[in-house]
């Protein structure tokens, strides 16, 4: 997770090397998508809040933390980009908040996948007990815990690499990222380990929710429609967490790279790179879920068309 916020603000080191109207073309073609998406995440975590059933559904509510980690993180890297585009150096303890931020958000990701796979195996598999196992005060205390194990793992990586002997010092002297405020290899190890449990833990998770429900599918008391968009779902947070996984290859992919090619074409890489395995795999839930639930579809379309419905006939605002 460390190889996000680093990222962001290496994307952009070897900019010097270009001419000015690459340099605009390039940042233009990446902020404009990134600036989009945050206005469809922000209309979608609007959407979640704007009724009551989404408010009192678990899942859904699962959904709006997904969808607010993903939107936090999504602006905090195209702020660190924009920084790091400007050559716009921080003071230390802005620099370290907004990496240990990055941080946080970047490591709800997976964790709130596996609770939305653990709802939606319980929905198929024990139907008659869902009401009372996933109920708003269950889900309540598993985002809790979700907040609280990325908090735990960021005071971690605090306590462990952060050299407080530097706060004096009012700016870094490089450009802001996780090498600028980190110290040794203590806490790149770590959380590399980190990573990779989560990441596992996660995949194993959500493999074995899966072929779960595959099996109650096949059952004949199962109710089949439910268990195939279930099914469905488990494939799709598969598909989100390979996106996130995706960002943690980032940097050894660049270097793997950097050994055969220019600087020129590795920065231009990291480029679309960055919109590819940083912005896209944070609107994709958006879109997923806005565009495939029955009940978010008609108010996200509603909001996102700034209460102006074109609709064949009939302009009804969505119950």
């Amino acid at each position: 997770m460390t190889s996000i916020s680093h990222s962001h603000s290496n994307a952009t080191v070897e900019l010097q090397y270009q001419g000015l109207l690459e340099k605009l073309m390039v940042s233009t073609l990446s902020t404009v998508p990134s600036c989009v998406f945050l206005y469809v995440n922000g209309t979608m975590l609007f959407s979640l809040r704007s009724k009551p059933v989404f408010c009192g559904t678990p899942r859904y509510v699962l959904l709006y933390n997904l969808l607010f980690a993903d939107t936090v993180q999504l602006a905090l890297s195209q702020v660190m980009y924009i920084l790091a585009v400007c050559r716009v150096k921080l003071l230390y303890p802005v620099c370290g908040f907004l990496i240990l931020l990055t941080h946080l958000t970047s490591g709800m990701s997976p964790l709130t996948l596996v609770l939305m796979s653990l709802e939606r195996y319980v929905a198929v598999c024990y139907p008659l007990r869902h009401t009372t196992i996933i109920t708003i005060r269950n889900t309540a205390v598993a985002i809790t815990a979700v907040w609280a194990v990325s908090s735990l793992n960021n005071l971690t990586r605090l306590l462990l690499s952060f050299p407080f002997q530097k706060l004096g010092i009012l700016q870094v002297k490089d450009l802001c990222s996780n090498i600028a405020v980190m110290l040794g290899s203590v806490s790149r190890e770590y959380d590399e380990a980190f990573t990779c449990v989560v990441f596992v833990s996660a995949g194993v998770a959500i493999t074995s929710s899966y072929i779960s429900v595959a099996a109650a599918a096949r059952s004949a008391s199962a109710d089949k429609t439910s268990a195939r968009k279930a099914r469905n779902t488990l494939l799709l947070h598969l598909v989100q967490l390979g996106l996130s996984l995706s960002s943690t290859i980032y940097n050894p992919l660049l270097i793997a790279l950097s050994r055969t090619v220019t600087r020129i074409v590795i920065v231009r890489i990291q480029n679309v790179f960055y919109v590819c395995f940083v912005i896209l795999p944070r609107c994709l839930s958006s879109l997923i879920y806005g565009l495939r639930d029955q009940r978010i579809r008609p108010v996200l379309i509603y909001h996102l068309c700034c209460r102006l419905r074109l609709v064949k006939g009939s302009s009804q605002r969505p119950s």
